[in-house]
């Protein structure tokens, strides 16, 4: 065999075949990579910051770290919910269900929220295929599809995970994301 037909082989079954590590849903996997990867970082941080901490806030303006967990925890459930088509357990975006960041102060209280919450979003990550991550979804004002309201939970996460560098910073800790 010619190194060219070799060559034209190996290019036609890359084309044909799953790339090494893809699953037959390659976005529904790779929304669930990325949302393992901001889960860590803010579960990770959550413990780190000192209980007398979760009450700091840069300024009177803005929510305590505490209050930021709380919101992350709402946030996962109400956006997690949305994409599986579920009403949230608890926090969300419905008024009527009571919110984490509003009644849960302690460390251990919001450690324990945010775990359930991630674990939460995991399940619905877990049950989610690119198929049905295509169908669409009632999100704030308009349909979107369900793996995008994933995603956008993850974009979420990580736009607050960039509060809490901050916070950590400030207080002279080191987030979970620059360790090492």
């Amino acid at each position: 065999m010619t190194k060219i037909s070799a060559m034209a082989i190996l290019f036609v079954a890359a084309m044909n075949g799953p790339l090494h590590g893809q699953t037959g849903n390659p976005l529904s996997a790779g929304a669930k990579r990325t949302f393992g990867v901001i889960k860590g970082y803010i579960i990770k941080a959550a413990a780190k910051m000192p209980e007398e901490q979760y009450a700091f806030k840069p300024t009177p303006e803005v929510r305590s770290f505490g209050q930021i967990i709380g919101h992350i925890a709402d946030a996962n459930y109400g956006f997690c919910a949305t994409a599986g088509g579920e009403k949230p357990p608890i926090g969300g975006f419905d008024p009527g269900t009571p919110s984490i960041e509003k009644t849960k102060t302690s460390k251990a209280d919001l450690e324990k929220a945010l775990a359930d919450s991630f674990a939460y979003c995991d399940k619905v990550h877990a049950s989610m295929t690119d198929s049905t991550g295509a169908t669409t979804v009632k999100l704030f004002n308009g349909d979107m599809p369900k793996l995008s309201v994933l995603e956008f939970n993850t974009h979420h996460d990580f736009e607050h995970y960039g509060n809490i560098v901050t916070y950590m910073r400030l207080k002279g800790l080191v987030p979970p994301s620059s360790e090492q």
